[in-house]
């Protein structure tokens, strides 16, 4: 394993900001997570997981102690089992691989998952899914069962009915670091699969600023409503502070148009939050994470 020292984070991050990590690595496979535990262990310091970077607000400050980034933890095998087919996926690898699977069988998934950025592992941990009345939509639907390796270095198998799987949360599983996963889903084929994922992905561009950096939706919707839709209910697209604004073309992305620090991200957060509440009496909660120094 290479330890490398005051790496900065925001080249792993798709919002492009953050500091630097004391120490970062890239394990690719399950022994090196456990090697970087103990690199970890020996010295006394914090760990920190960083996935897909889409989900992730990362201090300029940067990361205490060692950041294991999953990004090269990408391997998977798929067998077919019971009418259904199964993919056992390290925890880093992306979820476009399981569309792609998805699409070339032609099963419902692939819809769902065209809309996800990020991996595997990240899926799990925030019970992934689209606003899209579909069926799956969530990645509670997909899930057999994960790995999880603790802090020990020791590796337990959980099955879906043993996690809370909430709106983009799950629990269960902690302490400890989601290794692999096994996702399935019926061979039912529809052969309209194909059409939909292209026109879903269509008006996914045609709707959100894909082209800018950010987290995805920054605000998990309300009970009944739409985070988006109160933002811009308030007034706030186009609102910014430093190279952060809320996305003209969709309220709930915050994007980078350059230079952006997380302090710029989270002083428009924190001012969406008190205008929305005070205007609509609705406390939108983040559903990006934050990580670092804060």
């Amino acid at each position: 394993m290479d330890f490398r020292e005051q790496v900065l984070l925001k080249d792993w991050a798709w919002w492009k900001i953050g500091g630097p990590a004391d120490f970062f690595c890239l394990p690719e496979s399950i022994e090196q997570v456990r090697e970087s535990l103990e690199f970890a262990r020996v010295r006394g310091i914090p760990v920190s997981v960083l996935g897909g970077g889409t989900n992730v607000l990362i201090s300029d400050a940067g990361v205490e102690g060692l950041v294991i980034c999953m990004r090269k933890m990408n391997a998977l095998t798929l067998f077919e089992d019971g009418g259904k087919l199964r993919v056992e996926a390290l925890a880093g690898t992306p979820k476009s691989e399981l569309t792609r699977i998805y699409m070339k069988r032609k099963l419902a998934p692939a819809l769902f998952l065209c809309g996800l950025p990020g991996d595997v592992g990240g899926g799990v941990v925030m019970n992934a899914g689209v606003a899209e009345q579909i069926t799956p939509r969530e990645f509670v639907e997909i899930t057999d069962w994960i790995e999880v390796m603790n802090m020990e270095g020791k590796v337990r198998r959980i099955p879906r009915e043993e996690m809370g799987w909430t709106y983009r949360h799950t629990t269960g599983w902690q302490p400890g670091i989601v290794v692999r996963a096994c996702v399935s889903w019926a061979l039912e084929v529809d052969e309209e699969i194909p059409r939909k994922v292209r026109e879903a992905t269509k008006n996914r561009l045609a709707r959100q600023p894909l082209e800018l950096p950010s987290c995805g939706s920054t605000f998990k919707n309300p009970l009944g409503g739409k985070a988006g839709a109160l933002i811009e209910q308030v007034g706030l697209k186009g609102y910014s502070v430093g190279g952060a604004q809320v996305s003209p073309k969709h309220a709930n992305f915050i994007v980078n148009v350059g230079g952006a620090t997380a302090a710029d991200v989270m002083s428009v957060i924190k001012h969406v939050q008190t205008e929305v509440k005070s205007r609509s009496g609705v406390a939108l909660e983040t559903e990006v994470k934050f990580l670092g120094r804060w």
